[in-house]
């Protein structure tokens, strides 16, 4: 390898640092990603710390509902949200992206010590901690003012660079992001 490339290299791998998360018992939850960012994303949710989010994850997953929602709300060195199944999906009006669930009940707090690191999961909610439904967040950069405040779900395993590409949104709109990024196919691998 040339001095170059291996510069080239040396400096993408300080740009992106490798994730330490590894595959452990799973489910995974598989996220194939359209838009101007496109690829793949691996999700090992960790049933032992949310048992109740990952079961309503993987279930909405398993029903089709995470097709075609929008990445709606993400800022750039923070995170990217998703997972609005009501009032997310590519092609329709997505300005109220972000308001909704799903048809399933808002869940319980399932807060643990897991700190927010990148390319950690995590559960939206409103101000209510108990108020989590359909809607998650992948961390681009650490969020220790996040731990016991939000529920994590899991880890990113695979195609963190995906993540890192997805389409970032406005600053001064809270991070809303105009002809959004989005969830073509969500599956869940056992």
């Amino acid at each position: 390898m040339s001095r170059k490339l291996a510069l080239a290299a040396a400096l993408a791998a300080l740009a992106s640092p490798a994730l330490a998360f590894e595959d452990g018992p799973g489910p995974n939850l598989v996220i194939e990603v359209d838009g101007t960012a496109k690829g793949e994303i691996v999700v090992d949710l960790l049933p032992d710390l949310a048992p109740k989010h990952v079961e309503q994850i993987t279930a909405l997953a398993r029903e089709g509902a995470y097709d075609g929602v929008v990445f709606h709300r993400v800022i750039d060195g923070f995170m990217a949200q998703t997972g609005d199944v009501e009032f997310g999906k590519h092609g329709d009006d997505t300005s109220r992206a972000g308001m909704g669930g799903s048809s399933r009940p808002d869940l319980p707090a399932e807060f643990s010590q897991e700190t927010f690191a990148r390319g950690v999961v995590g559960m939206a909610r409103s101000q209510n901690p108990n108020s989590a439904n359909s809607q998650f967040f992948i961390m681009f950069a650490p969020g220790p003012f996040l731990d016991g405040q939000y529920t994590v779900v899991g880890h990113v395993i695979a195609g963190m660079d995906v993540v890192d590409a997805i389409k970032k949104g406005s600053q001064s709109q809270n991070g809303a992001v105009k002809d959004p990024d989005w969830m073509a196919k969500v599956t869940v691998a056992e």
